[in-house]
């Protein structure tokens, strides 16, 4: 392989894997997470400022809210079209969290302030250093935390609206094997570090002409995090060292808009059924562009091509109130892959997924609640082609997030 095209390749999977599909976490409040993600149409607590803005009035206590997810992942690999070689990635932990307070300032009142923050891209894959896709990835992980300061303002007893401005900060690490053995025999490899901000913001509406019926319309706009001084590191014999100079780069990419509709019907005293569609802007993810500082005939600057499509993800949540302090709560989603054929890569590997969801809550005073959830997904088994780095085969994901959270309500 051509040192050029080696280069090239990891250039285009820094561009793919930095905010694939794969990479967006939606556990963003508890109640939501285990009625499948939905939490557009019916407000539940102090995580509205992420889900929708427009509900923060609607709370009738100022409230605080914090929960931790343990997220693990597991990918299989099988080489294709042979079959004959396959490959498990190691386990990871990884651990998005979310905190908000917020509320109305009177209880009586109609304007509400809040602030969130919160982690909605955030995961990773380790594979074994010395597997046959060695010279595409070795490992990756990345994280990304939103600020959010919110206003919500109810304007009638149906109508309440809110937003808020977002300031979007995050880290993403890649390992990478070069095909340039040492004395002993051994890969170099490079390091692909950065430090990305962005800016962005999230409105909501909310209308709840009945108590029983519940409908929320929000929408969270393309943050462009910029990265401004990243760091590429190799660790290659003397020999190739000038071809591979350890120097910083630009870049800017995408994280895609979000527009989100959601109802929730209270079909009996204690039943909410909820229901919610997200349209994601993936498409704005088409090309990456990358300024080197340092350049050579091998370390160019790269325009890498990705071909993202928009997507449509649909889920469905119940919530039961078992007892006076009890409730169960279970969901459902279908979460579509916007990679295009010929750009799956084995970083994170995106497939269409399905995704059952889980959980409670238990009061356990009158202003102390405890929420539990867990969500299982599985993606469908892609036959899949790399074609920067020439690399086929069939993966499979598959996650399990459960998650642990307290809120407190402060009147």
């Amino acid at each position: 392989m051509k040192k050029h095209a080696l280069i090239t390749t990891a250039l285009l999977l820094f561009a793919s894997m930095t905010f694939g599909a794969g990479f967006q976490v939606n556990v963003q409040g508890l109640r939501q997470l285990a009625m499948g993600g939905t939490g557009t149409g019916w407000m539940w607590d102090a995580s509205c400022i992420f889900y929708n803005p427009g509900g923060l009035a609607r709370l009738k206590n100022i409230q605080a809210y914090g929960s931790v997810h343990f997220l693990m992942v597991n990918t299989q690999y099988v080489q294709t079209p042979t079959g004959g070689y396959s490959a498990r990635s190691k386990p990871g932990l990884y651990t998005p969290f979310n905190v908000y307070v917020g509320g109305r300032l009177k209880q009586d009142g109609k304007l509400a302030l809040g602030l969130g923050v919160y982690t909605p891209f955030g995961s990773g894959l380790k594979w074994d250093d010395n597997w046959e896709g060695r010279y595409v990835v070795q490992s990756i992980s990345m994280n990304a935390i939103f600020f959010q300061p919110t206003v919500s303002y109810k304007i009638s007893d149906a109508i309440s609206l809110g937003g808020g401005f977002i300031y979007a900060i995050g880290n993403i690490k890649l390992k990478q094997a070069v095909p340039l053995q040492d004395a002993n025999g051994n890969d170099g490899y490079g390091e692909l570090k950065g430090h990305a901000d962005g800016v962005g913001v999230n409105v909501g509406l909310h209308i709840q002409p009945s108590p029983a019926f519940q409908v929320g319309i929000s929408y969270r706009s393309q943050v462009n995090m910029k990265v401004k001084n990243g760091d590429a590191n190799f660790v290659v014999p003397a020999a190739a060292s000038s071809s591979f100079p350890n120097t910083s780069f630009k870049a800017e990419l995408p994280l895609p808009q979000v527009l989100s509709v959601g109802v929730g019907v209270r079909v009996m005293p204690r039943l909410v059924l909820t229901a919610e569609a997200n349209w994601v802007g993936w498409k704005a993810y088409d090309t990456l562009f990358f300024d080197y500082e340092t350049n050579t005939s091998t370390l160019t600057d790269t325009k890498a091509p990705r071909n993202y499509k928009n997507t449509l993800a649909l889920r469905l949540g119940a919530n039961l109130k078992a007892s006076d302090r009890v409730a169960l709560m279970a969901g459902l989603a279908y979460d579509p892959s916007p990679v295009a054929d010929g750009y799956v890569s084995p970083d994170l590997p995106d497939a269409d997924r399905w995704l059952v969801t889980g959980g409670f809550s238990v009061k356990a005073t009158n202003k102390l609640t405890i929420i539990g959830a867990i969500e299982y997904g599985a993606s469908k088994k892609r036959d899949a082609e790399y074609i920067p780095a020439n690399f086929n085969g069939k993966y499979q994901t598959k996650a399990i997030i459960p998650s642990i959270g307290l809120s407190y309500d402060f009147r």
